[in-house]
């Protein structure tokens, strides 16, 4: 786990929810791409996004990694859907955190995609294959 997170004080924390389409996108980049994901947050400069199992933390790499803001305390216990959105709880590092919490999760969702749709195999180019039954 990313260990700044408690070594930093927290400015302000709240209870939050993430789409369970963007939780579920990360769950399925985990399998995939590694239990670690960094990558840079285009147009918002020094900042990465990490993507760990127990929280998603967006760090100032110029100040050595401290944090900005942080997704923690998923609760997924006892989770029976898929489409619901997920508990959390956010916590802000920087006053200004919650200006790059939107552009951040876009930015998560397109860098995302890219690096998924990489991995596929050419000769599947996308397409949807249909699952018979077995007789």
């Amino acid at each position: 786990m990313y260990t700044r997170l408690d070594e930093v004080p927290v400015y302000h924390q709240r209870a939050g929810e993430l789409s369970a389409t963007h939780f579920n996108h990360v769950q399925v980049a985990f399998k995939r791409l590694g239990e670690s994901i960094r990558f840079r947050i285009p147009r918002l400069k020094h900042l990465d996004l990490i993507l760990q199992r127990d929280a998603w933390i967006v760090v100032d790499r110029v100040h050595n990694d401290v944090p900005v803001v942080a997704w923690t305390d998923f609760q997924t216990d006892h989770r029976s859907d898929l489409h619901s959105p997920i508990a959390c709880t956010i916590r802000f590092y920087h006053a200004h955190a919650s200006f790059i919490m939107r552009r951040t999760i876009e930015a998560m969702e397109l860098i995302l995609g890219e690096r998924l749709a990489e991995m596929m195999p050419e000769d599947d180019n996308g397409k949807i294959v249909t699952l018979k039954p077995d007789n």
